[in-house]
């Protein structure tokens, strides 16, 4: 269809151009302070660093429900202290995978495209400010984002090499496309269906070519079918029930269990009922993607290109692209059948929530655009030639026009991740004060805490994680619950928490010196304990293990 091949010029074009996108959007979001704006993106960080500062280091502490990847990912960038505190950490590994998305989409639409179209592609990718703003975060998506570009980018490759009868190149591409799918398991539950379906398309596709006898295709087999059993197994010998991220007590499920309220009817829109689920999932990618007033004519444009990409390239491996469409039934199963929720402010209950999944139709949409700007220059080309240059900077400028109409009203996933900073973060400061205050007076002292509700009040306290007993330090936690007051010198209680409990059924040696609430957020009362065998963190956690290990029956 046309020559493929990225010059030199043109690939470092690209990348300048998105480096200075990341870099205006990482600028802004430091100015805004708006690293850590999610819950979500301070309890990534605060996995990451546990697993290097804890009682218990070791990966065992990357916990049972979200997949590891992300957290090992952040590990190196989380040993400084600093950048636990201030989000930078979760920042660099989001944006270097934000940089690899872009390259990765513009190399996928050059495959077909010629590079004014695929540029158009390129730039309702990257110019997206929901996605700007989430990769200066530490939140998930923009790594699985880059792993379905890439995981299609080399699917067509690999089809590619198949038709070319180039065995050797064929064989070569399926390491790292078992490698990216396995990544892709070991990042998000949607990564294991695409697995799935990847995986079984390639072995179908040898099939039919007499070729599933390859040793490489079954040894790479091996790998990504080793990804989930890993994670079952891990979760078996670390937490004893191999499907404790789907039913244990911090899973989805059990969440939704504990919020709903009984008689009040369906406890989210959707709920069993996938056509519904359909419905708000594709509203959220509309709103994260588009502008208000353009989401459903956009829509139906990038469906278009996408139908004129299966027309014109479908001898060219174009089917893999489909790929890109997964989220939308995933989503719509996981919103009806896997205790996912999705609020938008458009429609009942009207607030916002998971909005951010929407992201993952970005890339589709991008790609749709691009065939869709392929087929106008086309026509344009055979009827008005003169004209095609003129019309490719109309839409370049409809895309910047887009932007600004989304960031003028504010981008849906920033003003959430707003909205559930503002319930959340004066309220954490002003505990991570208090402690501050009492630290200051014994800068040893223990920290009996649980960080689940409120991970980065430890950061914000300014001690390690090693110098509190939280619920991650398992065996010593629960010895502390027996006797706060003789483990820690200070106890941080939530409101219907474990601590709360342990308190109040053995509440000597403690006293109260310090009540704080606020709305929509759990009471929490900080205690000092008057015994004198408190313990501090000179020579412990040695000290600690010791005590705890005390207290087992």
């Amino acid at each position: 269809m046309n020559d493929n091949r990225i010059a030199r010029r043109e690939a470092l074009a690209v990348l300048a151009c998105c480096v200075t996108a990341s870099v205006v959007a990482c600028a802004w979001s430091w100015q805004q302070d708006a690293l850590l704006n999610y819950g979500d993106a301070e309890a990534h960080l605060h996995i990451a660093r546990r697993v290097l500062d804890s009682h218990r280091p070791g990966l065992t502490q990357l916990g049972s429900v979200w997949l590891p990847l992300p957290h090992l990912l952040m590990i190196p960038f989380v040993a400084c202290f600093d950048w636990w505190r201030n989000g930078l950490a979760g920042l660099i590994p989001s944006s270097l995978v934000w940089l690899a998305s872009c390259w990765g989409i513009y190399k996928l639409a050059r495959r077909w495209l010629r590079p004014a179209p695929a540029a158009i592609a390129l730039a309702f990718f990257a110019l997206n400010p929901n996605l700007l703003y989430l990769q200066t975060t530490a939140m998930t998506e923009p790594l699985f984002v880059c792993e379905m570009v890439w995981t299609v980018l080399l699917l067509v490759e690999w089809s590619a090499a198949l038709d070319a009868a180039d065995h050797r190149r064929s064989t070569r591409l399926l390491w790292p496309i078992a490698l990216i799918l396995a990544a892709a398991v070991f990042t998000r539950y949607d990564g294991w269906i695409m697995a799935l379906l990847a995986w079984t398309a390639i072995g179908i596709v040898l099939l039919r070519r007499s070729k599933l006898r390859s040793g490489v295709f079954w040894i790479a087999t091996v790998i990504v079918v080793a990804a989930p059993l890993v994670w079952f197994a891990y979760n078996q010998i670390v937490f004893g029930d191999w499907l404790d991220f789907a039913r244990g007590p911090y899973s989805a499920k059990a969440i939704e269990m504990r919020t709903a309220t009984p008689g009040d009817g369906p406890p989210h829109p959707g709920w069993h009922n996938m056509w519904v689920s359909l419905i708000f999932y594709v509203k959220a990618a509309e709103m994260v993607a588009f502008a208000e007033q353009w989401g459903n004519l956009l829509l139906v444009i990038s469906i278009l290109g996408t139908t004129w990409g299966w027309l014109i390239a479908r001898r060219k491996a174009f089917a893999w692209a489909l790929l890109l469409w997964l989220p939308f039934p995933f989503y719509a199963y996981s919103v009806a059948y896997g205790s996912v929720p999705i609020f938008l402010p458009v429609w009942w209950p009207h607030s916002f929530y998971n909005t951010r999944y929407g992201l993952e139709m970005i890339p589709a949409f991008a790609l749709g655009a691009g065939f869709a700007a392929n087929l106008l220059l086309t026509a344009l080309g055979e009827f008005a030639p003169r004209s095609r240059r003129a019309v490719t900077a109309i839409l370049f400028v409809l895309i910047g026009l887009n932007l600004g109409i989304m960031l003028r009203h504010r981008p849906l996933v920033y003003v959430e991740g707003t909205k559930n900073a503002t319930a959340r973060r004066p309220y954490e400061r002003e505990i991570a004060s208090a402690l501050r205050a009492q630290l200051a007076k014994r800068p040893d002292a223990i920290v009996l805490t649980d960080t689940s509700v409120y991970p980065h009040i430890v950061a914000l306290s300014g001690i390690p994680l090693r110098q509190t007993i939280n619920e991650s330090d398992k065996e010593f936690y629960q010895a502390a619950l027996q006797a706060p007051a003789q483990h820690a010198a200070l106890v941080l209680v939530l409101e219907g928490g474990q601590i709360e409990k342990a308190v109040h059924d053995h509440p000597a040696g403690l006293v109260v010196i310090g009540r704080f609430s606020a709305p929509y957020q759990p009471a929490v009362t900080l205690y000092a304990s008057d015994t004198s065998r408190s313990i501090d963190a000179r020579g412990a956690p040695e000290a600690v293990v010791a005590s705890a290990k005390e207290k087992l029956p």
